[in-house]
């Protein structure tokens, strides 16, 4: 009589290291294209603005309320902060204008203060929202 050969039969298995190599490759790309945008984190009762013009590179902003209180990247701090949160922000994410969202009955006195701090973190270019 003749001997019977068993052969083990494999597994049959679907390689999933291709198909994750291309996830987190697109992953990667969407994070690399993605703007992400620092918003102020409270809404103000903005001026009314007759010659505004809309910018599209609308990176970071900062709010002033009718008291004051001063909101940047979703946080209230004071005006001093301003300069160093700025930096930071700007560590993470370059930007060439920041915006700057003050209610309509805000003291003009912090509104410029707020412009000073900008410019201490180095950015030139400062505008002002406004309802249009």
């Amino acid at each position: 009589m003749g001997r019977k050969v068993r052969v083990e039969e494999e597994d049959a298995q679907i390689d999933m290291t291709p198909m994750l190599d291309v996830v987190f490759i697109m992953l990667i790309f969407f994070i690399v294209t993605t703007v992400f945008v620092k918003q102020a984190g409270i809404d103000v009762n903005k001026p009314e603005g007759e010659t505004a013009v809309l910018l599209k590179k609308a990176n970071i902003f900062i709010a002033i309320t009718e008291n004051g209180d001063v909101w940047m990247d979703r946080r209230e701090m004071s005006v001093e902060a301003v300069a160093a949160n700025l930096e930071k922000l700007l560590s993470e994410q370059p930007s060439e204008v920041v915006f700057i969202q003050a209610d309509s009955k805000a003291k003009h006195g912090i509104v410029v203060k707020v412009m000073d701090q900008v410019k201490e973190a180095g950015i030139d270019r400062v505008a002002i929202a406004v309802r249009s």
